[in-house]
């Protein structure tokens, strides 16, 4: 039974990890489709949201048929419970990646706001960081989690930053102020992005050293 077990559960980490792959696709095409005011690309990612909802109920409902199967313990079942915390993260993020790629359709049919903006970095880090965690749940690789979990605070400062200049333009360009709000939401989906790849870095220390990390970023 062990072996029958073992091998679902390697079916079950590459199930998630094709369904972060495709997440962190869509989160950099919504990225991609709202700087470069691309409707098409941002259409792609909003049409696309209903295979990662497929993915993510496959993966929950393969975890469940394992956990009445067999019935895992320990590091086995640890694992599981993992998977499934980290698919509904997934999900969300997924979510994220379309909100984001409706503010660049409605950004796309407006002028473009004279703000120094560059989503790139941020994105670049949230992206990082959702692959990591991810690659460290597979390598069973503690030190990257933490890793992960240190970079979080990296990404919070690059939001606050783009608060501070969004702030700054609506004073001086209060007319462009629906445009500017949604290039905040952008910036803050992007930022709950990254705090969905850290609580899955806490889940995959979790499952490895059966320790609860959450509330404990201090540590980091």
């Amino acid at each position: 039974m062990a072996k029958h077990l073992h091998r679902e559960i390697e079916s079950l980490k590459k199930m998630i990890l094709a369904l972060g792959a495709r997440v962190e696709e869509n989160v950099y095409k919504a990225v991609r489709s709202l700087e470069e005011r691309d409707q098409a690309l941002a259409g792609q990612v909003i049409a696309g949201d209903a295979e990662v909802d497929q993915e993510e109920i496959d993966v929950e409902e393969e975890c469940l048929k394992v956990l009445a199967l067999y019935q895992p313990v320990a590091g086995d079942l640890r694992m599981i419970v993992s998977i499934l915390k980290i698919n509904s993260d997934l999900e969300r993020v997924g979510d994220l990646a379309v909100n984001i790629a409706e503010r660049a359709l409605f950004l796309a049919t407006h002028d473009r706001p004279n703000i120094p903006l560059d989503f790139t970095k941020m994105v670049e880090k949230t992206r990082t960081m959702l692959r990591m965690s991810l690659d460290a749940l597979v390598n069973r690789d503690a030190a990257a989690a933490h890793e992960v979990m240190g970079a979080d605070d990296e990404v919070d400062e690059v939001n606050r930053e783009m608060y501070g200049l969004i702030q700054e333009t609506i004073r001086k360009d209060p007319d462009r102020l629906e445009s500017l709000i949604h290039l905040l939401s952008c910036s803050r989906h992007l930022e709950r992005i990254a705090d969905h790849a850290t609580n899955i870095a806490e889940d995959v220390i979790y499952m490895i050293e059966g320790e609860i990390v959450r509330h404990q970023h201090e540590k980091y």
